[in-house]
Parts: C-alpha cells; structure tokens; sequence
C-alpha cells in the first residue's frame, strides 16, 4: 500500500534520475518522482498523483540545491514539455546521458563487457534544431502556436525557444497573426474541427534555405496567396511552401498529400561536403553538427575497406548510405517512405555516387538477397522489428552498425543480436538533442568467430 498522500508535503533526498529526466527519491522506501530536481538535493515535495508502486510530486522548494543546477535560459521552462534538462549544467547532462545508455544496456540488454564512451556534446548547444513542429490551439480566443505542456496536449506559447533556429519562431508568429486577422479557426483535437493543426519548418543551415509546411484538416487555406506574399516578403530565405492534408482523428503530425502552394519542391542541405535535397515528409536529422559527429562515427566503426556490400536499413533521404558509398563497394539504402527515396536517389545523382541503389518498402520485409558483409541500422524509436533481426542473424553480416535514439529498444536489440552470433563491442553515445533528456547512440557490433 502507497505511503504518501495526495497533496501532502513531503522532505525528500533526490537519489538518482529516470530516463524522462525526473529527479528520483524515496518516503520510507515508496518512489517518489519529481520534475526539475536533481540528483543529490534536498527538495520539499507536494504528492499530486500515487500508485500502487510510485508516486509524483510537484517540487516546491528546493532546499539544498545540487552543484549541477543551473539557471534555465527558457521562460517557459517549468511548463513547456521539450526542454527538460535546461536546470542542469551541460557536464552534467552529457554525464546523465552516458549512464542512462549504461543502465540501459546493463539492465534491459544483460550485457556486461561492452565499452561504453563517455557522451559526445557539441560546443554550442543552443538554437542547433533545423526543423520545428508547433501545433496551433486556441487560448483566450486568439489563436496560439507554441509547444505542449509536459504530458499533455496543453499548448504552452513560447516566445524566442532557444532550441529552435530563429528563422522558425519568425515563421510561427507570421503565421500565428495570419491566422488570427484573417479569422481562420484553429484545429481543436478534441472535437476534430477547425483547420490549422501545426506549422512545420525546415532550415538548410549551410544554404540558407527555409520549407514552410502547414498541416491542415481540409483541402484548401484560406487567402494563401496572401501569406505566401506574406512570407517571403518578410523571411527572404523562404524557398518553398507546402500544405499537408491530414484530416484524420489522429495524433500523428503529418498526413500522406502534400500540395505546394509556393517554390521549390524541396530544399537542400550539407552535411561535411555531401549535398542532399529534403522534401516535406523525409526524415533528415535535426541537428546538422552532431550529425556529422554521428555518421563520422559510424562510417568508422563500419571499417570499409572499399570491397564490401553493405546494407543501410531505415535508410531515409539516403544520408548515411552516401557516406558509406565512397568507402564501399556497394551500398543498398531500404526505407519505407516512397518520397524519402525518391530524394535518396537524387541525392546520389548530385553527389555523383554511382555505386548506392534505393528501394522503397519496410526494412523487415523487403527480400535481402544479397549477401552484405557490413549492415547499417537507424531504426525509429521502437527499434527493429524481431523478424528483421532473425534476417540478420540468418545473413550473417561481418559487422553491425547500430544508430540508435531510443535507449531502452537499442538495448532490447543487442540483447537479441549477442544471443545469436554477434558480440557487442562498443557504444558511443552523442548529444543530438542537448537540453532534453534524448540522446542517439553508435553501436559497433561483431560476428563472433
């Protein structure tokens, strides 16, 4: 039975953290979870919800602070649901990082012997995403667009997220006012009316150029050409400018129709010297620095010689299977999204890699008939389906690189990888997503025998 009662106070020492970046403590034994503390302080705590084996309390006065806390940078820090981590100093978040990718892989994968390196961070930790999904609501009858409130679809309205480049919160507000003077009615997910469900922008940081996606339930925007002039009037670097159509009861953000109303059909992107082109539903990692730290790191735990196959499962626009292109003999990019391999394609044509094939389908069911020496792996953040890793298994592959965003399914993977032939030789986590308690991780794993 829970010996903590709603609403009653409690002096409690934070003794450790969970993987969401809660301070963890204890009243006589019975786990008590708390936003915003940290390991090592002394906090008074206010229970606001008990279960039969945990409870969570709302901090309410922090009596010994730890020397990790830190001064947020965000005013909407204590309500918004994307930062949680901007109490706590960057050491200390790289620290927090590299354990919670050891727990993982000691608790759920039951592997003891592989290295673990210590978190790779970035020297700039802020403004570094290059794509922003704000959804749109309604607050004091005025439209809002902003980001939820931690475990809830409540939108909390930040001004200047210092996350985001600066370019899309420009784009939010511009939008946000065109919606409210031209009185265009906001979406509201509770009753599945209104229009405007999210704004959606991506940057090309080394180029320059911004896509514009606004998700709407219905067909058409009224007085688009307006906003179009709008926007590129007032954000020059706006190139292309889509509607995507998602009328579905749904909490997935984007739908499957897109319809430009502006520009380009795509913008373009570096990564080192790699060119490649984005289009409104591929998937292209958020944050351009870390990402060449990411897929430095797997071409070198890949270890290409210049003769070998290699597969890049979950391949999206192509971006870890070009790197891996001119250092192999050949590279097969599978991904399920039709129009991520389209770009795929292209990406190789205007690169001049010559040697990369790409083929639409899902990773698990797509026929692997030739015989790889070296597979690559970026899963989502469920990981991989069994049945593709029993091809694995079956293929045989020299190495495995493994690109992770999710911790616990990562672990889960190794775990079924070690108990079939391979041995997991090292991880290397890296900071993609500073200030949030995400981290991505590289995993070099090896054929036994």
């Amino acid at each position: 039975m829970p010996i903590v009662e709603i609403n009653k106070e409690y002096r409690i020492t934070i003794t450790g953290m969970n993987h969401e970046g809660q301070g963890v403590g204890r009243v006589d034994g019975f786990t008590v979870f708390v936003d915003d503390a940290l390991e090592g302080e002394e906090v008074l705590v206010k229970i606001t919800k008990v279960n039969k084996s945990y409870s969570v309390g709302r901090l309410v006065e922090i009596i010994n602070p730890s020397d990790n806390r830190t001064q947020p940078f965000c005013t909407s820090f204590e309500k918004c649901g994307g930062c949680s981590l901007q109490h706590m100093s960057m050491d200390a978040q790289l620290r927090f990082k590299t354990n919670l990718v050891k727990e993982s892989v000691k608790r759920i994968g039951k592997l003891e012997n592989v290295v673990i390196h210590d978190t790779i961070g970035m020297k700039d930790s802020l403004y570094y995403r290059n794509k922003a999904q704000y959804p749109v609501g309604i607050s004091l009858n005025k439209p809002i667009a902003g980001f939820y409130a931690r475990r809830s679809h409540e939108i909390i309205e930040c001004k200047g997220c210092g996350i985001q480049n600066k370019t899309s919160d420009r784009i939010k507000d511009i939008i946000s006012e065109f919606i409210y003077r031209n009185k265009i009615v906001p979406y509201d997910e509770t009753k599945g009316t209104g229009l405007v469900r999210h704004i959606m922008t991506r940057e090309g940081f080394k180029t320059g150029e911004t896509m514009v996606v606004i998700v709407i339930n219905g067909k058409d925007f009224p007085h688009k050409d307006k906003l179009v002039q709008e926007l590129v009037h007032k954000e020059p670097s706006v190139k292309s400018i889509y509607l995507n159509i998602n009328r579905k009861n749904t909490n997935i953000i984007m739908g499957e129709e897109n319809v430009k109303i502006y520009g380009e059909d795509f913008i373009t992107e570096y990564i080192e010297d790699l060119k490649f082109r984005i289009s409104p539903l591929a998937f292209f990692q958020v944050n351009p620095v870390q990402t060449g730290v990411l897929y430095g790191k797997a071409l070198q735990y890949a270890k290409l010689t210049g003769n070998e196959v290699v597969y890049d499962l979950y391949c999206g626009t192509g971006t870890i299977s070009l790197f891996l292109a001119r250092k192999a003999k050949r590279v097969y990019g599978i991904e399920i999204v039709a129009d991520a391999i389209k770009d795929a394609v292209k990406n190789a044509e205007i690169n001049g890699i010559k040697n990369a094939e790409f083929i639409v389908g899902e990773a698990e069911n797509v026929e692997l008939t030739q015989k790889a020496d070296v597979v690559v792996l970026d899963p989502p953040r469920k990981g991989c389906d069994e049945k593709l890793l029993a091809t694995l298994v079956d293929m045989g592959p020299k190495r495995i690189v493994y690109v992770s965003c999710n911790p616990s399914t990562l672990a889960r993977d190794l775990k079924y990888l070690a108990e079939n032939g391979f041995e997991v030789r090292e991880v290397q986590p890296v900071d993609m997503f500073p200030h949030t308690a995400h981290v991505e991780c590289v995993v070099r794993i090896q054929r036994k025998n």
